[in-house]
């Protein structure tokens, strides 16, 4: 590569000859291999001779061009081939900018693909990172890495047979429960080393025995756990994140009525450091279970409550079916079991009735056979101000929006989904990370994953 006074560099590609400037590459790629090159040398008139594809260079020279790639790159190069080539132009940062989808929106995203591991495909448990929308997926006692782009990076195969929680603790390492055997194990999923374990005992209890664990929590301060034993006790503990040792014990009960079963989810609140714990029972005759807030400092519960049997709070026959926390608005939502209708309070204002039930201002984004398009239990998950929801196949979202007429937010649901999309099965769980959704459903290979489209915005009202 060679640079004139006007800052015109040519180089050779595989024998083609390319031309570009100096401030093209340099200004978005400063320490590239490019930026390198593009510096005045002693090459005279002879360009530098790189040993590459020129037809995939031609991609990399758009993309330092405009940031974006081709609209035709995708069918002509794989993803691992851009992947490559940018990694030894040293342009992967780029790459990477182009290649994520753009802010997700719900009511604007559409499955973008599955992703199947290659055994065992149908997922036991999955999480994504909030950052740069990684996936890790467990399927039977493997847990299978894939990074940013979603290319696959590693399996894992651990030493147990079923795992059915999983939860990032750090970059690399996981916390993993079992259904089928007792205590909290971390692995380093980069190197697939085996970390260490957790157990809850108690030498003064013969009941606390090979409890397994049920829900997985991360926070600053360590690793949250709920474990459940073979005689009915459970209970959710505080694990340090440096020793892997049992910190405290937080909300011990007995027994597994809807009231006393082991929270199945919980959700840490950074900003007030407590402790968000839910448990839900299914059966013929519906949903029953609790929601309880713990501060895990005093092992105390700020405020619990039950459905159906406590206060206003419990509609006769639609108790809840799934809680999350919109860590952002300090808000808690469920969905209720039988109309799907979704209920908010506000975290810092909790009483005996705190709930508020949304109500639907656009009405149109409902068809009228809206009931065959729900039917079963339902699941929420909230991320970035949007509230998720899944009601048996069917996606949906809540979006915070400023009203014209009101001039403060209001929640506006739309289908996330098409009719044909929530015909592939029931949801089982919903998960956002960077500007992807990630969707499974009951007894189906693989993770859906949901993007928005380039031109999307969001409508006001």
């Amino acid at each position: 590569m060679v640079s004139d006074g006007s800052e015109r560099l040519k180089l050779n590609v595989g024998g083609e000859i390319f031309e570009t400037t100096a401030s093209t590459i340099q200004s978005t790629c400063p320490d590239s291999l490019l930026a390198a090159l593009s510096t005045p040398t002693s090459h005279g008139s002879n360009p530098v001779f790189i040993d590459r594809d020129p037809e995939l260079f031609s991609v990399i020279l758009n993309l330092l061009r405009t940031g974006r790639l081709p609209a035709n790159s995708s069918g002509v190069f794989s993803k691992q081939e851009l992947l490559d080539e940018a990694l030894y132009y040293g342009v992967e940062s780029l790459l990477r900018s182009a290649m994520l989808p753009p802010p997700l929106l719900g009511f604007d995203a559409s499955l973008a693909s599955t992703i199947t591991p290659a055994t065992d495909g149908v997922p036991s448990a999955f999480t994504a990172t909030a950052g740069d929308a990684s996936l890790w997926i467990a399927h039977g006692g493997q847990i299978s890495v894939y990074d940013w782009s979603l290319s696959h990076a590693v399996t894992v195969r651990t030493h147990l047979s079923d795992v059915t929680s999983i939860c990032r603790v750090w970059d690399e390492a996981a916390a993993i429960g079992s259904g089928s055997a007792s205590g909290l194990h971390f692995y380093d999923l980069s190197s697939g080393r085996y970390v260490g374990s957790t157990h809850w005992t108690d030498p003064e209890d013969p009941r606390i025995h090979k409890a397994r664990v049920a829900a997985v929590a991360d926070s600053p301060g360590g690793v949250f756990a709920s474990f459940d034993c073979l005689h009915r006790e459970n209970s959710v503990l505080q694990i340090d994140k440096s020793t892997l040792q049992v910190a405290a014990v937080i909300g011990q009960q007995s027994g597994s009525s809807a009231k006393t079963a082991v929270p199945e989810k919980l959700r840490w609140i950074p900003d007030n450091g407590l402790l968000v714990g839910s448990a839900v029972q299914r059966g013929v005759f519906g949903c029953s279970g609790y929601i309880r807030i713990w501060d895990p400092r005093s092992r105390a519960i700020v405020w619990e409550t039950s459905e159906p049997g406590s206060g206003r709070s419990s509609r006769f026959g639609d108790a809840l079916a799934d809680v999350d926390v919109d860590v952002e608005e300090s808000t808690l939502f469920k969905v209720c079991s039988k109309s799907g209708d979704l209920g908010m309070a506000d975290l810092r204002k909790l009483g005996e009735d705190p709930w508020v039930y949304v109500s639907d201002d656009n009405p149109g984004a409902w068809s009228a056979d809206e009931g065959e398009r729900s039917g079963g239990y339902s699941v929420v998950h909230c991320y970035r101000k949007q509230v998720l929801a899944a009601r048996g196949g069917a996606l949906e979202v809540w979006s915070s929006v400023e009203g014209k007429t009101s001039g403060g937010l209001i929640r506006r649901r739309n289908f996330v989904d098409k009719e044909e999309d929530s015909k592939r099965g029931m949801v089982s769980k919903v998960e956002a990370g960077g500007d992807r959704l990630f969707v499974s459903r009951e007894y189906m290979e693989g993770v859906e994953v949901w993007e928005s489209s380039n031109s999307s915005s969001m409508i006001e009202m």
